[in-house]
């Protein structure tokens, strides 16, 4: 994939005869709504199904933090586990810790 700038992610839109328009990069996929709301998703395969890891929003979650939870992401897929339930379990461990 290409590296793209925060420049191209800024002036991002989506025309609005479409429901989204995705634009990738080495950190993901940054996905935008006719509304101009943008969200950075990581997608991955596991067990022969696509997912998708929301990363956040944009420009809250800038370009270099998209590439840094990008490779957090990838390291515990290497180590294997899945990035979606490793944050489920987060947030659960997360709330008993408060209670």
């Amino acid at each position: 994939y290409p590296m793209l700038t925060e420049v191209r992610y800024r002036n991002a839109i989506c025309p609005p005869d479409r429901k989204q328009a995705r634009f990738t990069d080495v950190a993901g996929d940054l996905q935008v709504s006719p509304s101009g709301s943008k969200r950075w998703f990581y997608k991955y395969r596991t067990d022969g199904k696509e997912k998708q890891l929301a990363l956040g929003s944009y420009p809250a979650v800038g370009l270099t933090a998209a590439r840094k939870a990008r490779d957090v992401a990838k390291m515990q897929r290497a180590q294997g586990s899945d990035p979606i339930e490793a944050r489920k379990l987060e947030k659960l461990k997360g709330g008993l810790d408060r209670g």
